[in-house]
């Protein structure tokens, strides 16, 4: 499993270049590291936290702000297997985080205090995938 926790420059100007006025939603998955991995210099480093403890922290820390741009988790579930795709991606955290705009996503991310708390998500997550959908009616079929 390769490690993604950060976007790199690219995806991140392609997510901008997408309309920021219609409603998102980002679909989270992630995976812990065992231990958390806090910057040397950081009051946490030496603490042994694991990489869910550090995880719950960042969202005790951040859901304040998430609220404050009008964003909402829809959608929490429980990974229990996969029947296509790599079999090596197992998710310690799936959910669906709603956003009135891709506005409202950029501002919880420039948010000062929302940077001081990423720490948390950087030092718990070994990889992740984030995946900005657009929401579509719903049928009775696939297609």
């Amino acid at each position: 499993m390769t490690d993604y926790v950060d976007p790199d420059r690219m995806q991140f100007d392609a997510f901008k270049a997408l309309d920021r006025d219609a409603p998102l939603n980002m679909l989270n998955l992630v995976r812990f590291r065992d231990l958390a991995n806090y910057p040397g210099d950081h009051e946490l480093a030496r603490d042994g936290l694991t990489g869910a403890q550090a995880y719950a922290l960042y969202g005790e820390k951040t859901a304040a702000i998430l609220e404050k741009v009008g964003g909402s988790i829809v959608w929490r579930g429980t990974f229990e297997a996969t029947l296509i795709g790599p079999s090596d991606e197992v998710w310690d955290a799936m959910f669906i985080v709603a956003y009135p705009t891709a506005h409202a996503f950029l501002a919880m991310i420039s948010d000062p205090d929302y940077q001081k708390q990423v720490v948390h998500r950087q030092a718990a997550v070994k990889t992740s995938r984030l995946i900005r959908t657009q929401g579509a009616e719903a049928k009775d079929h696939f297609a």
